[in-house]
């Protein structure tokens, strides 16, 4: 009987029938007072949010047998907590109720120390740790039960209480040990313990600001078993190490030693989740095989690293057709979910859908940090900062690491000039994702815009150590060569931006402002055919560019055009008609051409030289560079 009594308590398991999975498992576990039967109703009760009743469990006594005794069985994978028994069906100890017919007498091949130990954590665990003899805790018995004690204490935010559990270090972390872990285990090949434990720890190290240790957990728990991908993904998402870390340590990871067989396709994964800009041609080479050599072409996974190449090189068009196909085979991805959201906020045309998108997700996952993100998100292409940053915060509350909404947090405040809180909100990013460069960049913005250059400076030489070829920086770290009157270096740096921008395909549309600011900075080196076909290249992509039609105009007035430039002045005004600097450019173009008139009809007048005229003072006023 009760051998069928586990059958049925397994059987309700897979059904998700947990009260069922109770009932019968604490009448097994009446029975045999056995171990294994504590492990699975313990299982029982956590799948079922019943953290306390599980932790109780697992930390009150059992009686031992001759063959067992604390940490007798620490097996190093997951499936088998005491001992490898074949089926849940099978108990650990032949005389467990087996032959007995109704399962009530019981045969014990060690001592009893009671019928029944009581369930509580009160008196009887503390006799034990008084030397009472004869009894253990399943923490003590097990490996498997004690990852599983401070997973409960994990989920009722006991903390402190499940670091003890598992000890601030892993405890079995002698080399000897460490390389028998590590290999490959003929009769079992499933997720080790070990390596889930350190994985748990590094979560715990995280609620403890603990970063830098929690990052060690994660690496230490890819390190013991390269299946363990919750370690990789919290390696990724908290953005703890630099993309040249990450993939250094990705590369070299013990695939080959612990899974033979399929080593190239888990490397490949997992390159595949790395961030995408560094390594691009790799990222592309890594994609392609995973396409045509395992044939995960409508993977989401995959087609969500696609998305997150396209939008690295700011092709949003491209990443929200990929973001709309996954999302198409399964609603809520929520990896490609932010960079959806990202791609609807710079496609104009498709805020009507972000707003349908945002209803729909508060509606379905109203428990969802992303909901609310996306909320914001709607707020905020529609200008309304306030409201925007009251869902973002929203969101960071629900998921204190969920990067997107503390970046967005700070563009709230930035978009509507509120430079102290978007730093404060920047600086807390930095703090969180201290591998991610884009923090640090939009702090130097920041700071460049309130002429604080020597803050700018150190913001972007640090984001530039993380990422050295972000157009976006490059163009940041040009514009404070400008400011300086470093004028070869801020063209040197303009043209590098461009040229990366090039290398991946974007769309020329994101770099007007960085050809603007590469003719502007021609035009100071007094280049002014180069400065002249950088601003035409702006009007040719956007006719109604008023810098570009200011800049072009101020060049081919500086070139004695005058007639031309006056042209472009008017095409500037007419898209800006009270730009006051304009304005004054073009009153004195005119009375140039004035003199100029005259000076046709008096050969051997002096012809005006624009370097000593106020045009030469006033080339810097009409627009700002950046």
């Amino acid at each position: 009987m009760v051998d069928r009594m586990r059958l049925w308590r397994h059987d309700a398991m897979m059904q998700h029938l947990y009260d069922t999975a109770t009932f019968w498992g604490d009448k097994v576990l009446s029975f045999t007072d056995d171990p294994n039967d504590a492990f699975w109703l313990a299982q029982v009760h956590f799948m079922a949010d019943q953290f306390s009743r599980a932790e109780s469990l697992l930390t009150r006594p059992f009686p031992i047998r001759p063959d067992e005794g604390p940490n007798q069985h620490s097996p190093m994978n997951g499936h088998h907590p005491l001992m490898k028994f074949t089926s849940f069906a099978v108990p650990l100890h032949g005389g467990s109720g087996i032959g007995k017919g109704k399962g009530k007498e019981k045969e014990h091949t060690g001592p009893i120390i009671s019928a029944r130990l009581p369930a509580g954590t009160g008196g009887m665990i503390e006799a034990t740790a008084q030397g009472r003899s004869g009894v253990a805790r399943l923490v003590d018995m097990s490996v498997a039960c004690r990852y599983l004690a401070a997973q409960c204490q994990f989920q009722q935010g006991k903390w402190q209480a499940a670091v003890e559990m598992l000890g601030e270090a892993n405890p079995f972390k002698d080399a000897e040990r460490t390389r028998a872990n590590a290999k490959v285990d003929e009769i079992d090949t499933g997720i080790k313990v070990l390596a889930s434990m350190c994985y748990l720890r590094g979560l715990l190290m995280q609620k403890a600001n603990r970063h830098e240790k929690a990052k060690h957990c994660f690496m230490e728990a890819l390190t013991l078993d390269v299946k363990c991908f919750e370690a990789l993904h919290q390696l990724v998402a908290s953005q703890a190490m630099t993309p040249d870390e990450e993939w250094e340590f990705i590369q070299n990871l013990p695939y080959q030693e612990q899974e033979p067989d399929d080593a190239e396709f888990i490397k490949l994964m997992y390159l595949s989740r790395l961030r995408k800009n560094k390594h691009a041609e790799e990222q592309t080479t890594v994609l392609r095989r995973l396409v045509q050599e395992y044939s995960l072409m409508d993977n989401p996974d995959i087609l969500y690293a696609f998305a997150d190449q396209a939008y690295t090189q700011f092709r949003w068009a491209d990443c929200f057709a990929i973001t709309s196909r996954v999302l198409d085979l399964t609603s809520v991805h929520e990896l490609t979910l932010p960079l959806h959201l990202a791609c609807m906020f710079h496609l104009k045309h498709l805020r009507s859908r972000l707003f349908l998108l945002a209803h729909d997700l508060v509606r379905k996952e109203p428990e969802n940090a992303i909901a609310w993100y996306a909320v914001g998100i709607w707020y905020l292409t529609a200008g309304q900062y306030k409201d925007a940053r009251q869902y973002f915060g929203k969101a960071s509350l629900m998921d204190p690491k969920f990067s997107p909404a503390w970046a967005a947090f700070g563009h709230s405040f930035s978009l509507e000039g509120e430079r102290e809180p978007a730093l404060t909100a920047y600086a807390t990013c930095a703090r969180l994702y201290p591998g991610s460069h884009l923090p640090l960049t939009f702090s130097g913005m920041e700071h460049i815009i309130t002429s604080n250059l020597a803050l700018a400076d150190e913001c972007l030489d640090a984001a530039y150590i993380i990422c050295d070829n972000d157009p976006l920086l490059l163009n940041e770290k040009g514009v404070m060569a400008y400011n300086r009157g470093h004028y070869d270096r801020a063209v040197e740096l303009f043209e590098k931006a461009i040229d990366l921008a090039g290398v991946t395909q974007t769309s020329q549309e994101v770099w007007l402002s960085t050809y603007i600011n590469l003719g502007t900075g021609y035009r100071k080196l007094a280049r002014y055919e180069d400065a002249k076909s950088a601003y035409e290249r702006v009007t040719r992509i956007d006719p109604r560019s008023a810098p570009a039609l200011a800049f072009l105009g101020m060049t081919l007035h500086l070139m004695d055009d005058v007639d031309q430039a006056i042209v472009r002045y008017h095409e500037a005004l007419s898209i800006e008609p009270m730009n006051p600097f304009v304005l004054e450019l073009l009153n004195m173009a005119l009375e140039q051409n004035v003199e100029m008139g005259v000076a046709r009809h008096i050969p051997k007048m002096k012809a005006l030289d624009l370097s000593d005229s106020p045009l030469s003072d006033a080339v810097d006023d009409p627009m700002s560079v950046g």
